[in-house]
C-alpha cells in the first residue's frame, strides 16, 4: 500500500495539468505571432522599397525623355537652316570673295567653344597589340623552318 500511497501523493492535480497545456498552447501563439509580425514587417518593408524603385523608374524615364526634347530642340535651332535665317535678321550676309582679309597672329590660341568643351571624345585609342598576335600559324612555321626555332633578330 505504501507504494501507491506515494505514486498517489506525486501525482498533479488536473487543474495543474490544465494550466500547463494552457500554457504551453500560449507560449505556441505568443511565438507564432511574433513570427508572423516578424515576416509581415520584412515584406512590408520590401513591398514599400520596391515601390520606391518603381517610383524612381518612372522619374528616371520622365528625364530621359525631357533630356530627348531638349537636344531636339537644340538641334532645331542648331540646324543650318535656322542658323542662316537667324544671321540674316541679325544683318548678316555670306562673304563675298575679295571681301575677307585673314591676319595671322603670332601665339593666339583660338578658344575652343563651350559646346566642344563639354563634349566627350569618343576617339578610341590605338590598339597595341603585339607581334606575335599578328603573325599567322602558316607565317609562325615559316619562321620556325628559317631560324631553326631560335627568337629572330
Amino acid at each position: 500500500m505504501q507504494a501507491t500511497q506515494i505514486i498517489h501523493a506525486y501525482k498533479q492535480a488536473p487543474w495543474r495539468v490544465q494550466r500547463q497545456y494552457v500554457g504551453a498552447f500560449l507560449l505556441f501563439v505568443i511565438v507564432a505571432s511574433m513570427i508572423a509580425a516578424l515576416y509581415l514587417s520584412v515584406t512590408a518593408r520590401a513591398a514599400v522599397t520596391g515601390r520606391e524603385i518603381q517610383e524612381l523608374r518612372v522619374e528616371i524615364t520622365g528625364m530621359q525623355r525631357a533630356n530627348a526634347d531638349l537636344e531636339t530642340q537644340l538641334a532645331d535651332l542648331t540646324s543650318t537652316i535656322v542658323m542662316q535665317q537667324r544671321a540674316f535678321a541679325l544683318g548678316y550676309r555670306p562673304v563675298k570673295p575679295g571681301e575677307l582679309e585673314y591676319v595671322a597672329v603670332s601665339g593666339f590660341i583660338a578658344p575652343e567653344p563651350s559646346i566642344l568643351l563639354a563634349a566627350e571624345d569618343v576617339t578610341s585609342p590605338e590598339r597595341i597589340i603585339p607581334e606575335a598576335y599578328t603573325q599567322s600559324l602558316i607565317e609562325w612555321f615559316d619562321e620556325q623552318i628559317k631560324f631553326g626555332g631560335a627568337k629572330q633578330p
